[in-house]
């Protein structure tokens, strides 16, 4: 599922992707979400025990919709033979600019959920798989890196850097909504020096230099 196509009248498999494709559809042609499941079910004639099935609920629909981009976006990266011999920088710029991509393939889907309705960016909720994918992902470059900062920290740097590269990311989402310029060039110049200040934290030892001042205002404020 990368982009919204209709689906035929022909008589369908049911599984989680086609129910998430009537959903998509339902709220770009509606401008708003369905207004209930069962008249969700009614409409593309489903048995809402198919839909629960899958889901537990709207939220946890729309939760596994944003799963899916990264999902997606994991299935098109793992297609390069070569990703595994890529530097860090090499891994996240391929990361974020293949995840903008997937959005960008659904970009009407994102900015109503992320712009346009009155909950905004109130609705970053259904983030929640999508970030647990992604920071996995950023512990995955991580502990890919033999070079990596010393082994005394290890504990602190995972969840140190992949937050971080969450918050980036998220500041990075921000940005392409509200970027206007041709084919979004504004948010891949802003991807490219984002990039490169977090790697450049990453692979020096300004980590360990934050780990030991962490430590010594540990001590002289809690001890």
């Amino acid at each position: 599922m990368a982009t919204v196509k209709k689906t035929s009248s022909k008589k369908e498999i049911i599984d989680d992707v086609i129910i998430m494709n009537h959903f998509m559809i339902d709220v770009l042609e509606n401008n708003e979400e369905p207004k209930n499941i069962y008249t969700f079910c009614n409409k593309h004639n489903l048995d809402e025990s198919q839909f629960y099935s899958f889901f537990g609920s709207f939220e946890s629909l729309k939760e596994s919709i944003w799963s899916k981009f990264f999902e997606n976006a994991s299935a098109a990266m793992s297609k390069d033979p070569k990703i595994e011999s890529y530097s860090n920088k090499e891994k996240l710029l391929t990361l974020y600019f293949t995840l903008f991509e997937i959005l960008t393939l659904n970009r009407t889907y994102v900015l109503f959920y992320l712009k346009e309705n009155k909950e905004g960016m109130k609705n970053l909720k259904s983030l929640k798989q999508f970030r647990n994918h992604f920071k996995e992902y950023i512990v995955s470059i991580i502990n890919s890196n033999e070079t990596m900062v010393s082994g005394r920290i290890n504990k602190v740097t995972e969840p140190v850097f992949s937050e971080g590269a969450w918050i980036q990311f998220l500041f990075l989402l921000k940005f392409w909504i509200d970027d206007t310029s041709k084919s979004f060039e504004k948010t891949d110049v802003l991807i490219e020096k984002s990039v490169n200040t977090v790697v450049d934290l990453l692979d020096t030892k300004q980590l360990e230099n934050l780990f030991d001042l962490g430590k010594f205002f540990w001590k002289e404020k809690f001890n």
